[in-house]
């Protein structure tokens, strides 16, 4: 066996602050159902963000961090001309037909066309955290080989879907129903929540490989009943193409902690708690606070994240440093 892949990885992060002027007028003259307004996935009321980049620390192996958000938007606390950073906006990447978008599916679906990306990256969405260091060990194995880390829980199926079924769970069907086409029927299982190591060269070749599903997806401003989610589509399509093994129970257990950060303060703190037991290397803290979070466990929480990762990274303006 070779040495396991020791060069640089850059880091790819996307975010959206629905505070920022005029976002919230924006989302609403586009919006067509509640759904598309869900703040869950637009808050950040957090600043997750920023305590992700302070967890870098974890990554020996980093290289240049990319930020890809809409046009105007920097977060408040950032300097975009710090050392080690590049901030991208959806133009850069997107067509302008398709603009402005509010489906992560869409964008996520670019990641592999920010300029001066390396060839190889950690895709972490703004909610997710590093806790230790291992991350790349657990992502690749000694040879170079990937790992894709996947749940004991079953992909839906398009057919036993509800009336009422969500985009989210429509395209995950789709995830599953696009690889039985390609690769034979099989048990399809989700994605953790975690970082994704991807290869850019793959993701191209990847949505190449289904340019209708690619191009449906990219065309919804929202989410759609036709999408496929390229996160979650990514790992197995490269455990089916051989570039990738699917991780054991136990390896996966290592990597991720996933907690739901509900308004129930005792059901999140028996959660967070649980998670810290279990000592993973990273965290993803899933906003389902819903439309009015609960100002104690917001404070809680930013407690922790400033307890848990209290120095500033080199990307924030020290006047915004605590």
């Amino acid at each position: 066996m070779t040495a396991q892949n020791t060069s640089k990885i850059d880091v790819v992060y996307t975010w959206v602050d629905d505070t920022f002027p005029g976002y919230a007028e924006q989302l609403s003259r586009y919006a067509d159902v509640p759904a598309d307004t869900n703040p869950n996935r637009t808050r950040d009321n957090l600043d997750l963000l920023r305590y992700s980049l302070r967890s870098l620390r974890h990554l020996p192996e980093l290289g240049h961090v990319h930020l890809l958000t809409c046009r105007p938007q920097i977060p408040r606390w950032l300097d975009p001309d710090a050392e080690g950073i590049t901030v991208h906006h959806h133009d850069a990447v997107m067509a302008p037909e398709i603009l402005p978008t509010f489906n992560s599916f869409a964008i996520v679906s670019h990641l592999h066309l920010l300029p001066g990306l390396g060839a190889r990256f950690l895709y972490l969405e703004d909610d997710m955290v590093l806790l230790r260091p291992g991350l790349m060990q657990a992502l690749e194995d000694r040879d170079g080989r990937r790992v894709s880390h996947f749940t004991q829980a079953k992909l839906p199926v398009a057919r036993r879907l509800g009336p009422k079924a969500s985009p989210w769970n429509h395209a995950l069907a789709n995830t599953a129903d696009l690889l039985d086409r390609s690769y034979g029927p099989a048990p399809r299982r989700h994605v953790i929540h975690g970082p994704r190591l991807i290869d850019r060269a793959e993701y191209a070749a990847m949505l190449a490989a289904f340019p209708e599903e690619t191009a449906a997806t990219r065309a919804s401003r929202f989410r759609g009943t036709d999408n496929i989610p390229p996160e979650v589509l990514y790992p197995h399509y490269a455990v089916a193409e051989g570039t990738a093994r699917a991780a054991s129970t136990a390896e996966t257990r290592a990597v991720e902690g996933y907690v739901s950060i509900e308004n129930f303060m005792p059901w999140t703190l028996w959660t967070m708690r649980r998670m810290e037991r279990r000592a993973p290397l990273t965290a993803t803290f899933n906003d389902s606070f819903g439309d009015r979070p609960n100002p104690r466990m917001v404070a809680w929480m930013r407690r922790w994240l400033e307890a848990r990762f209290p120095e500033p990274s080199p990307y924030e303006r020290p006047s915004t440093r605590s």
